[in-house]
């Protein structure tokens, strides 16, 4: 496990459980487990920032492996969208999957409610992509054509849709909508990075997709 930089972007993969986090100025996508703290704040430290400096987290959904770690940066604005918010604020083990992982989840209220469409102070456009769950989103940089697409899609396949709050056809129809971007790199949620070439993959991924019933 270790970092890997992206342009501005630094790629941290903690262990085999944990979902990839990625900084980006003050920002977090995605926070993991949080069984491995001091590992991301070693890593934070040699970015020159710390936990407390991250300003916004931002959830690409609400399943424990992305969402874990969230408690650890106490100054900073919660941000998923608003399908999966009631996760979070209730800490729902069942929802979010905590059980598998043999973790605890600490009700944490949601700073910002996300929709299809939104524009972060980052820049960052949010796209919703049911599927995994059904508050699932993508975050776009349409300048750069990097597309943060969570366990929507990765390098080699999509995420799973068996677990609560599953659907193939909803996932089927995100990444058709997904297949119409301008995307250069995709940053998933597990997993390497695509570093070219990504809506080819993407449509690549789609075209083997078995057809939803």
């Amino acid at each position: 496990m270790g970092l890997v930089k992206i342009g501005d972007i630094t790629l941290i993969q903690l262990s085999d459980i944990d979902s990839n986090i990625y900084l980006r100025g003050n920002s977090i996508i995605d926070s993991g487990t949080g069984f491995n703290s001091m590992r991301l704040h070693s890593v934070l430290k040699m970015q020159n920032t710390d936990l407390d400096k991250i300003k916004q987290v931002i959830n690409t959904h609400g399943h424990f492996d992305h969402i874990g770690g969230n408690g650890y940066f106490y100054n900073a604005k919660i941000l998923v969208h608003e399908k999966d918010a009631p996760i979070i604020e209730s800490g729902d083990l069942e929802k979010s999957n905590a059980g598998f992982f043999g973790g605890r989840l600490k009700p944490r209220r949601v700073d910002r409610k996300l929709n299809d469409g939104d524009i972060l102070e980052n820049g960052l456009k949010v796209i919703h992509t049911p599927g995994h769950s059904p508050g699932s989103i993508c975050l776009y940089d349409g300048k750069e054509r990097i597309l943060f697409s969570g366990d929507t899609v990765f390098s080699d396949g999509v995420g799973r849709t068996d677990l609560p709050g599953g659907d193939p056809q909803a996932l089927n129809e995100s990444l058709e909508k997904l297949s119409k971007l301008k995307i250069e790199k995709i940053l998933p949620g597990h997993g390497e990075p695509v570093l070219k070439m990504g809506n080819q993959r993407i449509k690549f991924i789609l075209k083997e997709m078995p057809e939803a019933e």
